[in-house]
């Protein structure tokens, strides 16, 4: 790469705050509040696993191999504008998936209306005479309204499998029933076995039409995150390596706050224009659809920016074997065995908690709203506690940082599994800046201590994209099952034990391995240039020779134990 008079740093760096700020913006318009939507459509809770968990994968697997072939094909202009105009339009296509029933939307869009409505209409259509023949029609009767109150599935002994995604099919049995009502004199002719295959049709007609809906939503889900997961990984890419050949990499590691203040901002506005709809835009619309509109319109907003986002044009290809060759790496240092395996743990936590929260939030009457907020509450305090980031790193260490982060998640999920009330998250959600971002800090610290100078932003890469992937991936696969078949509270306290011995375990293995800390000598000499002048005591402040006694003396401190 040769270098270039007419760059500008502040110009590029302005350009990259502003592209982020919209990123930001417009994935937080969808991302929080997509598992709500795939749930108004019909979805229970393992299909909604099953296509997150398929989602995660994409992202952890295509968006890496783009950026790369992008990269070495010079094509990372191309990459990006068809991936915004693509996520764009791929975005619109879930809204074209019409709900399963139209009586779950509105129970969600209005859950008090809708329970005062349905009540009434159970009241209505279940029949005044107590013959045993109707005593299965009102215990299934009573299923469906619990079912309907609480949003997750209620099982009864005896249920096949056919009946374990038959959570939101209640139109075509309320239909039966009311039809034998209109037709009493039919209704005495009929025999059991009449009845009971009249009852399996319309069940199988339901179930059949929620396959249909995860079909299509599968395939659009598919599509949408081939197209919108190469743009950040690319983005990244050319920006570090532009800053990083003009000496200016400090100020790509803070270029995050902007993707956090654009998301902070988007997930705590636009459910207040989504709030004051009416419940369908059009006869088979929802509301949430504005959510798609304003990620596409964002997404168009954010396009003519990519344009001035700086692409160094890199004659040199970057190996093929690079990421098998950080691999190598982690599994040749146990510790970075440990590292690795806690990120893949808390991946898989909290994917769950994305994909679930907001759903115990509106059983329990929450607004969107109020959704928003409280992930608003938990971005800001995460951007609040970063200037705090190298006192908390220096006082507490990285390992008592990432301790203490995975505590505060255990923590977190320990209250979500007791919520008693939507209002109840505020306080949890503060904690989110140490179970997230604090985490995260000391897991960067500790592979910049830990690596030589040069691979770390690719390991860095690896431990952020491929395990916590995909460990956002199996958590989304597994945690569907675990709510359908217990409850989503058992499934939290179960993130929250498996955490919390995973801590114990990881604190005692690694005080047995051997301290290698390598010396990161590009960091010393920053550090050097930052406060020290040649009218300092020489030997004495001179930064290879401090390295050297440091590293003798801890040498010495090992041998002695």
């Amino acid at each position: 790469m040769s270098a270039n008079p007419q760059w500008d740093v502040s110009k590029a760096l302005a350009v990259a705050r502003l592209f982020y700020l919209l990123c930001g913006a417009r994935d937080a318009c969808v991302a929080p509040f997509l598992t709500l939507y795939l749930r108004q459509l019909g979805l229970a809770a393992p299909w909604v696993g099953v296509l997150m968990g398929t989602k995660h994968l994409i992202a952890s697997t295509w968006a890496p191999v783009c950026s790369f072939l992008a990269k070495n094909y010079q094509k990372r202009q191309l990459l990006l504008t068809g991936s915004l105009l693509g996520s764009a339009v791929a975005g619109l296509l879930l809204t074209l998936v019409s709900p399963l029933d139209k009586d779950m939307v509105y129970h969600y869009c209005n859950s008090n209306k809708s329970l005062a409505v349905t009540g009434v209409a159970l009241q209505m259509m279940l029949p005044v005479s107590t013959a045993p023949n109707h005593s299965a029609r009102v215990t299934s009767f009573t299923r469906f309204k619990q079912e309907l109150s609480s949003g997750f599935p209620v099982r009864l002994k005896g249920d096949s499998w056919n009946s374990v995604f038959e959570t939101t099919g209640p139109a075509l049995p309320l239909l039966h029933v009311d039809s034998e009502l209109e037709t009493p004199s039919i209704k005495g002719n009929l025999s059991l076995a009449e009845k009971t295959g009249a009852q399996d049709n319309s069940l199988a007609l339901s179930l059949e039409g929620e396959h249909w809906i995860f079909l299509l939503s599968m395939m659009v889900v598919l599509f949408w995150e081939l197209l919108s997961a190469p743009l950040g990984p690319a983005t990244a890419d050319s920006l570090y390596e532009y800053l990083d050949f003009v000496d200016a990499t400090d100020c790509y590691r803070r270029l995050w706050v902007w993707r956090l203040l654009g998301a902070s901002i988007a997930v705590s506005t636009v459910p207040v224009l989504v709030g004051q709809l009416d419940c369908f835009l059009t006869e088979d619309t929802p509301r949430a659809v504005v959510y798609f509109y304003v990620y596409t319109l964002l997404s168009i907003l954010a396009l003519p920016i990519s344009f001035a986002i700086p692409i160094p044009n890199s004659k040199r290809r970057e190996p093929s074997h690079k990421a098998i060759k950080t691999l190598s790496l982690i599994g040749s240092d146990c510790f970075l065995v440990l590292l690795a395996v806690t990120v893949f743990l808390t991946g898989a936590a909290v994917a769950n908690v994305e994909n679930f929260l907001f759903w115990q939030m509106q059983d329990k009457g929450s607004s969107d709203l109020s959704m928003g907020l409280s992930v608003t509450l938990s971005l800001m305090g995460e951007i609040l506690l970063h200037p705090f980031k190298a006192k908390m790193l220096k006082n507490l260490s990285s390992l008592g940082t990432l301790g203490l982060g995975l505590g505060c998640l255990s923590g977190q999920l320990l209250y979500y599994a007791l919520l008693w009330n939507w209002w109840a998250i505020f306080p949890a959600q503060v904690f989110g800046a140490i179970s997230n971002g604090a985490l995260w800090w000391a897991v960067d610290a500790l592979v910049e201590d830990l690596v030589i100078p040069g691979t770390e932003r690719s390991l860095s890469v690896m431990l952020r994209g491929l395990f916590y992937g995909n460990g956002a991936s199996l958590g989304s696969f597994v945690g569907g099952f675990v709510v359908l078949h217990y409850s989503l509270a058992v499934l939290y306290k179960t993130y929250c034990v498996v955490l919390s011995l995973w801590l114990v375990l990881f604190m005692a293995i690694q005080s047995k391995l051997p301290q290698q800390r390598k010396i990161n000598y590009s960091k010393i000499l920053a550090m050097d240039t930052a406060d020290g002048s040649d009218s300092e005591e020489g030997a004495e402040r001179d930064w290879l020779i401090k390295a050297m006694r440091d590293e003798y003396l801890t040498g010495r401190a090992e041998n002695k134990y």
